[in-house]
């Protein structure tokens, strides 16, 4: 039995040996004759044997190739993730392992390269590194991302290049093992360049764009000639370029680069037979990289070349951190204006208007202020613009009007033996384009029960003079209720001297400028300019003017004695300034109600 079972197995064993080495005869045929360059790798990394097409693609023997360091051939420790996940693979602790490389060729070219390595199929100890040629297919991939990467029409990178570059130059290990850890941008705007497009059409626009990246691409290689980098020279988008400098030394430089790239614009353009002229407006913006993200400098060099366009084009403009501030400040205000009337943030003050003759308070004006929870207690120049800017000056001068007149009201019933006092209002001209001023006033009037006489509407000169159709139709409908229409900082306007006496207006409230320039009684021996008499020859004859008109005159800005000494001499009717009072709560003018005393002097 022992013998009849044995019998069989060392033929058995000669078939599977027989067969085993007729596959490995095979195996080693098509390894050797395989397109695809490979090598077989023992467990420490030396090459066990290569065939012809891993020498060619390496440019080698193949032969000569077996006991060299597999990694070194195709570049596995150029980088130490790579070169760790290698070693894995030869451990057996990794599956796989697949990178892409650039190889240099004996003969002097480059080959890119995708190598793979696995285990070997039968499990036996090495691996299997092969190598593809992607040269073609990275060359072409290069040649797309190159059409993805740059503007067709300029030939210069396009945003999305520029904001990768701008990227990758604010990242921190771009920045901080050398160069000057600084960055600048010029944000370039073409003045004007529409105009171009409309009336030559956009093939003269197209080419008109290619010379200037091309003047451009210039100045940017000029001035890199003698630095360590050239600026990056990108078009944004329709008319707007930007130079990047990574590594910036300072404003000075991103100054001088402004300043030659307006230069380069200057000269005339010659294009198929057009001659065109252009300026440029530029933002200018350099600051440290650290800190700074992509998109907080574009913010900056887009409000810059805001300015450079409001500061009359054809210039550079200096990212001013204050300036910006202003404007950021005014963008929140501007964003939080009506809800704050909704919530009653905005309260009135009201300064005295003091009789010139006997000193006695004839009236108030009403001055709004807006009591911010973030910026504080905000006067009328800080918002009264964007309210007219943006409609919401209408809401706010209505409840302006109704709030003084129902204080001027409450003054007096609570003095009946004083003779009551008016209140004057500052009314807007969108106030009066924008809503119906002669209903509100007299629905206002009516609900407070103050009489017409009792309210004054204060209007710029500049809004009154030439005024006509709807605002002079509304003035003459409130002075024919009985309400008293003032001129505010006359003088300063247009003025019309002879359109005045058409108007429904009855006071002239005289500019601040006229009164601070008035000569003062002072020592000329400690003064080095003499006196002028100018200035007070043209009030005075602005108040004989007004006076021969039917109108009273009011003077703003009397802060001295001596200045309210002289306009009362040459017959000015009202004061108002700090000589008086500043303006002040309304409690406090019923303090001065109740005094029944002079209203000079107090604060």
């Amino acid at each position: 039995m022992s013998g009849t079972s044995e019998g069989p197995t060392p033929a058995a064993d000669l078939d599977r040996s027989a067969v085993t080495d007729s596959d490995q005869s095979i195996y080693r045929r098509v390894f050797a004759a395989a397109p695809l360059s490979m090598a077989v790798v023992d467990r420490e990394g030396l090459v066990v044997s290569a065939n012809a097409a891993f020498g060619e693609l390496l440019g080698g023997d193949p032969d000569a190739m077996a006991g060299r360091v597999a990694a070194d051939l195709v570049d596995l420790t150029s980088d130490t993730r790579t070169w760790h996940a290698y070693c894995e693979v030869l451990r057996g602790r990794q599956a796989r392992l697949r990178c892409s490389r650039r190889l240099k060729h004996p003969d002097g070219h480059s080959v890119w390269v995708q190598v793979t390595v696995t285990p070997l199929a039968d499990g036996g100890p090495g691996v299997l590194v092969s190598v593809a040629d992607i040269s073609a297919r990275r060359e072409l991939q290069a040649r797309l991302r190159h059409l993805q990467m740059h503007d067709p029409v300029s030939r210069l990178p396009n945003r999305t290049l520029f904001f990768e570059r701008l990227t990758a130059a604010l990242e921190a290990e771009s920045y901080e093992q050398s160069g000057t850890g600084r960055i600048g941008l010029c944000y370039l705007d073409l003045d004007g360049f529409k105009a171009v497009n409309d009336t030559l059409g956009h093939r003269v626009g197209d080419r008109l764009l290619a010379a200037v990246a091309e003047r451009l691409t210039r100045v940017a290689d000029e001035t890199g000639y003698a630095r360590a980098g050239t600026p990056l020279v990108a078009r944004l988008g329709g008319d707007e370029f930007a130079l990047l400098v990574e590594d910036s030394t300072g404003t000075e430089q991103l100054a001088d680069l402004a300043e030659s790239a307006l230069r380069a614009l200057e000269a005339p353009f010659d294009l198929a037979g057009q001659r065109l002229s252009l300026t440029a407006s530029i933002g200018v913006v350099e600051r440290h990289a650290a800190g700074t993200t992509a998109t907080g400098l574009m913010q900056a060099a887009d409000t810059t070349l805001y300015w450079a366009k409001a500061d009359g084009k054809a210039r550079w403009t200096l990212f001013d951190p204050e300036r910006n501030a202003h404007l950021m400040t005014r963008q929140a205000l501007s964003s939080t204006l009506r809800p704050a009337i909704e919530r009653g943030e905005f309260t009135l003050e009201y300064q005295p208007l003091v009789g010139m003759d006997d000193g006695r308070l004839s009236g108030v004006e009403a001055l709004i202020r807006w009591n911010h929870p973030q910026f504080g207690t905000l006067t009328p120049n800080r918002f009264i613009g964007l309210a007219e800017e943006d409609g919401s000056i209408v809401q706010l001068g209505r409840w302006a009007l109704a709030t003084a007149c129902r204080q001027a009201r409450r003054w007096q019933l609570d003095h009946p033996g004083e003779p009551p006092i008016f209140v004057s209002v500052n009314v807007a001209v969108r106030q009066v384009w924008d809503s119906d001023l002669v209903a509100d006033v007299a629905e206002t009037l009516a609900e407070t029960g103050l009489a017409p006489h009792l309210l004054q509407l204060e209007l710029t000169e500049s809004a009154v003079m030439g005024s006509s159709g709807r605002p002079l139709q509304a003035l003459q409908a409130l002075s024919d209720m009985g309400v008293r229409i003032a001129i505010d900082d006359f003088g300063t306007g247009y003025s019309n001297l002879a359109y005045l006496s058409r108007l429904p207006v009855s006071v002239l409230k005289l500019d601040g400028s006229f009164v601070r320039g008035f000569q003062y009684e002072v020592d000329t021996s400690t003064v080095a300019a003499p006196p002028n008499p100018a200035d007070e020859v043209i009030v005075e004859a602005m108040i004989q003017l007004a006076h021969r008109l039917g109108l009273t005159v009011t003077a703003e800005c009397v802060e001295t004695s001596a200045q309210a000494t002289r306009l009362r001499r040459i017959g000015c009717d009202t004061g108002q300034g700090w000589l008086y009072s500043r303006p002040v709560p309304p409690d406090r003018i019923s303090e001065l109600l109740g005094e029944q005393t002079y209203a000079v002097g107090k604060p």
